[in-house]
């Protein structure tokens, strides 16, 4: 049984706050950047504060960088590429039509992380654990589908559909993505358990923030060259997203390091909960019976996750 005074726990719920505020942050920049252009802010600007906080970890800490093997490099570039195409996939499945569909699959993460856990790193998840996150994603699916025409029987019945398939493989590289994070910070986890989980999460954040900024910004020097004059023009806000971006990947690679990332990743679908307190509180947007209903079922299997895992 795990409790709320866990480390893992105690970071993931940080993690989930941050993101949640994060995104609200990003939406404000949506009439001022592209697409491209608010997610690459979203690293960009975080690289310094990366290197900030591992300096500062290592410095207090009065550790040595840990070295980095090629089982780090595999699993950091692996981790940071998939990241960055489970994005690309979820904007593409807006595109569609059944976009509605689309996106709930796309929530079938904690899933697919469990199964490449399984397979990449041989982790085998608990029958409790496994009965917390079919609750925990009968909840988010119902949530993603309240306030559309979407049911229970179309959302089956369109996963045939290319929208949904665009969803399901978004997941899936969502959950490769968290995976790889946590192979690559065990990887450099020393015989005596040195530098620590922090110290192991910060250089994998500074590495994989560092390569996703890279990517982006040969993608847009490509594509929308433009786009970093309309960045440098909403660089406060920008700054600000990459602040509180790189804090919450630090808080998930922190949490990966110390629990199976399909455990991370479903208690962190309570930022559906923040999300949801977001939209009620400030965006003063009306909540429905079935939200409240899917606000139940995460909830259930939240508990259910820490009482059975």
């Amino acid at each position: 049984m795990e409790t709320l005074f866990e480390p893992w726990v105690l970071i993931t719920l940080c993690a989930a706050f941050l993101q949640n505020i994060r995104s609200v942050l990003q939406k404000h920049l949506r009439g001022a950047l592209s697409t491209t252009g608010a997610t690459f802010v979203r690293f960009g600007f975080g690289v310094p504060v990366a290197f900030a906080l591992l300096f500062l970890l290592l410095h207090t800490q009065g550790k040595a960088l840990p070295a980095m093997s090629a089982s780090f490099a595999v699993w950091v570039v692996v981790a940071a590429l998939a990241q960055i195409l489970a994005q690309a996939l979820l904007i593409a499945v807006f595109s569609y039509r059944n976009f509605v569909v689309g996106s709930a699959y796309s929530r079938t993460e904690p899933v697919q992380a469990a199964l490449f856990g399984l397979v990449f790193l041989g982790e085998h998840a608990s029958s409790g654990v496994l009965v917390a996150i079919a609750i925990a994603m009968a909840g988010v699916l119902m949530m993603s589908v309240a306030k559309s025409r979407v049911t229970p029987v179309s959302l089956l019945t369109g996963l045939t559909s290319r929208g949904a398939g665009m969803g399901l493989l978004s997941g899936a590289f969502f959950g490769l993505a968290a995976v790889g994070y946590r192979g690559a910070s065990l990887a450099l986890e020393g015989p005596a358990g040195e530098p620590g989980y922090t110290i192991q999460a910060a250089v994998t954040l500074c590495v994989a923030i560092t390569l996703q900024s890279v990517v982006l910004a040969i993608w847009m020097a490509w594509r929308s060259p433009g786009e970093f004059a309309a960045i440098a023009k909403a660089w406060k806000p920008s700054a600000l997203v990459g602040v509180v971006g790189a804090l919450a990947s630090f808080g998930w690679f922190a949490a990966m390091t110390l629990q199976q990332a399909s455990v991370v990743k479903t208690l962190a679908q309570v930022e559906i909960l923040f999300t949801m307190a977001t939209s009620w509180f400030i965006f003063r947007e009306r909540i429905t019976a079935a939200e409240l209903a899917g606000v139940a079922l995460v909830v259930a299997g939240i508990l259910a996750l820490l009482w059975l895992g």
